[in-house]
């Protein structure tokens, strides 16, 4: 296959090679079927995995996710990892939505019970969780309120009674990475965040009312909690403004400090610092400081969308059982460690729109699920699925503990407006028995189905190419977008 002068050559059936050539110091892998290959123009994000894979230190390969499309510096669905020691960090390969990321709830509900109150209930979502451009939460922060946060992520939300500490068990991470330095971050990054936690934004975030619709793996559903019929709820969101601003900093000071770069920038997107220097020392502190505050975000939200299907449904916290099931990262970077050529190395594993999948037995993985593996959250489109899957033993091998996250868009926002015009998005969904509320006069056109690919085949790629193995299937029955 030939795609303006960059070479794909099949593996098999799930994996497609860009060999190496000029300045690629390691060739590209990218996780995709002939069908969603061939179903539209792949000639950039092509081009941006070759880029990253010039990059000093980055070992193995860079990687693509079946979900893979274009982005800032690397693709979304990008993965790539980079010696501790000799290697890089870079803003474009976590983006702008630092730990953008999903978590999934499960009730002790099932559709006939919510039915009836399903309109009520996404009304009173819509209504009492701040979404949309520049909303603002209920959050009080000063700056040093706002510091711990930082600092803390999680288990600060926890502290101050927004959840339960079983939650943090059920985040990755426990919800907060190490060594953020909120002295760090800007007093630019500050202000954007003081007014924004617990807030859900806009574009692709969304809050989805779901129904577990299939099982595919009895014993890791039962481990998770998920029966056919259950209703669950799922959360997108990120660090808001807050990471918006850090990336932007970063990529700012990088872009001067690169001036004395030893070696040739393939995309000015892609501007890095050594790991061990001093940008990228401060960008990795930072950085976790976006981490742990969007983890304290969507613990936040969870706790309020809790009290609303208390408050609509008028059943207590016993009878709701809302359970946090799993809360995973999207755009990070982690220091970790890898097996490579038969040696344990210490990377540093860049994630843009992907998901971290940990094989069972891995200590890193909660140990409530740690004999099945890692949940791996795939949101689908509003329209049609999203899916529950577990971490594998090959996704260490091949993709350092990764895997997709989510459908991965097809059409620009722009194009997707430009296809929805005479249609009634809110009626085609009402069609198929899914309410969707929205925030934006063109929320809806930007993020309709059509403008994602089938979440179902990015779905059985993974499962397929043996990177995450699928667990259930949830059908959307409301959704508020941001």
């Amino acid at each position: 296959m030939h795609r303006n002068r960059i070479t794909i050559q099949k593996i098999d059936n799930y994996r497609w090679q860009i060999p190496r050539s000029g300045a690629m110091k390691v060739p590209g892998i990218i996780y995709s079927s002939e069908t969603m290959l061939s179903s539209g123009d792949q000639q950039e994000p092509f081009k941006q995995v070759a880029n990253v894979a010039m990059l000093p230190g980055i070992l193995k390969a860079s990687l693509a996710m079946p979900d893979m499309h274009w982005g800032y510096g690397f693709p979304i669905g990008g993965v790539a990892a980079f010696d501790w020691d000799d290697g890089i960090v870079s803003p474009g390969g976590v983006g702008y939505d630092i730990n953008c990321g999903v978590r999934l709830a499960a009730t002790a509900l099932d559709e006939p019970s919510i039915r009836p109150r399903l309109a009520e209930l996404v009304n009173a979502l819509y209504r009492e969780i701040p979404c949309g451009v520049g909303s603002t939460g209920s959050v009080n922060l000063s700056v040093a309120r706002e510091k711990k946060v930082l600092v803390n992520g999680s288990r600060w939300a926890v502290s101050h009674g927004y959840g339960d500490a079983s939650d943090l068990d059920h985040t990755e991470d426990g919800g907060c990475l190490p060594d953020a330095d909120p002295e760090i971050v800007s007093d630019r990054a500050l202000t954007r965040g003081k007014k924004q936690l617990g807030t859900l934004g806009s574009g692709n975030h969304f809050l989805e009312v779901g129904v577990v619709d299939r099982i595919y793996d009895e014993n890791a559903a039962r481990v998770m909690g998920l029966h056919p019929g259950q209703v669950t709820l799922m959360i997108h969101s990120g660090s808001r403004g807050f990471g918006h601003q850090v990336c932007d900093d970063f990529l700012h000071r990088m872009t001067k400090s690169m001036t004395t770069a030893d070696f040739d920038l393939p995309d000015r997107q892609l501007v890095c610092a050594p790991i061990y220097s001093k940008e990228g020392r401060q960008y990795l502190a930072a950085m976790a400081c976006a981490a742990n505050y969007a983890w304290a975000n969507r613990q936040i939200l969870l706790h309020h969308c809790r009290r609303v299907f208390e408050s609509v449904l008028g059943l207590g916290p016993r009878d709701l059982s809302v359970r946090l099931v799993y809360d995973v990262s999207h755009n990070i970077a982690k220091k970790e460690t890898h097996v490579i050529d038969g040696e344990k190395r210490i990377t540093c594993v860049h994630r843009k729109g992907a998901t971290r999948s940990f094989a069972p037995g891995h200590p890193l993985v909660c140990e409530t699920y740690r004999q099945i593996g890692q949940p791996t959250l795939i949101p689908g489109d509003m329209g049609t699925a999203s899916y529950v899957m577990v971490g594998t033993e090959k996704a260490m091998e091949e993709t350092f503990g990764s895997t997709c996250h989510g459908a991965g868009r097809v059409l620009s926002r722009k194009a997707a407006k430009e296809a929805s015009k005479g249609r009634s998005i809110q009626r085609e969904l009402s069609d198929k028995g899914i309410l969707v509320r929205w925030s934006g006069r063109s929320t809806l056109a930007e993020e309709m189905p059509d403008a994602y690919k089938d979440v179902s085949q990015v779905v059985e790629v993974a499962h397929g190419a043996g990177i995450s193995k699928k667990v259930a299937k949830l059908r959307p029955i409301a959704v508020v977008k941001g």
